[in-house]
């Protein structure tokens, strides 16, 4: 995502690679194919010139690929993270200019952020995946964001939806599941909890970029109608852009 604030174009988790740049997630569970499956939006490059500073969730590849790494690198453009990711992402090379830490709010960019916790994935799964940091933003004359990151409905998702009120609230929704244990992100059933428990719209994300993510926009789309809520999400194409002036 790139998220356009005014002065401040960032860019968030790049996974800037071609198709077919990473091996694949799964091999029986979905079919194998190299990820990502599908091919870097056309028209979309030009715009990573405007970006001013990037905002990471969490290391894996598909949030972070080793050309997201080169363009943050190459540019030294201003990175902001998890204090868990801090080590990682100065090994790297990367110009980590803060860190973020849960519930914790801290200045940005003029405005605020603060770090929400995310389990990435149900069950035993989400150990091994490791530490997600999702975030909540509110930025000069910008509606107030939250990133969810890589997580399924937890008691702190909830919270954020419920307290904080956020104007757009962002959900990875590909349902995202390895060859063996539980999904790493929401179900569609919790997708739904999460958008009926939204105060205002939603954006969904993640979806049909990576071959071990089976929901596609189609299907969510068409259960979101049977639900009442399809006018409260923006579900974008890749490349697309959505306005909230």
């Amino acid at each position: 995502m790139l998220l356009d604030a005014g002065k401040h174009q960032i860019l968030i988790d790049p996974m800037l690679g071609p198709k077919g740049s990473m091996p694949t997630f799964t091999f029986f569970r979905f079919k194998a194919q190299k990820n990502p499956i599908v091919p870097f939006p056309e028209g979309a490059r030009p715009l990573l010139n405007r970006v001013t500073h990037c905002l990471i969730t969490h290391l894996h590849p598909d949030h972070l690929d080793a050309e997201g790494e080169q363009f943050l690198r190459e540019r030294q453009i201003p990175v902001y993270c998890s204090v868990k990711d801090e080590s990682a992402l100065r090994k790297k090379g990367l110009h980590v200019v803060q860190t973020i830490d849960y519930w914790k709010k801290s200045d940005f960019l003029g405005g605020k952020i603060e770090g929400i916790p995310a389990r990435h994935g149900y069950g035993f799964i989400a150990k091994p995946m490791g530490n997600v940091m999702g975030y909540y933003l509110e930025l000069p004359e910008q509606p107030s964001l939250y990133l969810s990151a890589d997580t399924i409905y937890t008691e702190a998702v909830k919270k954020v939806l419920s307290d904080y009120q956020p104007k757009l609230s962002v959900v990875a929704c590909g349902s995202a599941r390895l060859d063996v244990f539980k999904p790493l992100l929401m179900t569609v059933e919790d997708i739904v909890r999460f958008v009926r428990d939204a105060p205002h719209q939603v954006l969904a994300n993640h979806l049909e970029a990576l071959n071990h993510c089976p929901t596609s926009r189609q299907q969510l789309k068409q259960r979101l109608e049977q639900e009442g809520l399809v006018s409260k999400v923006y579900i974008p194409a890749d490349g697309e852009s959505i306005s909230l002036a």
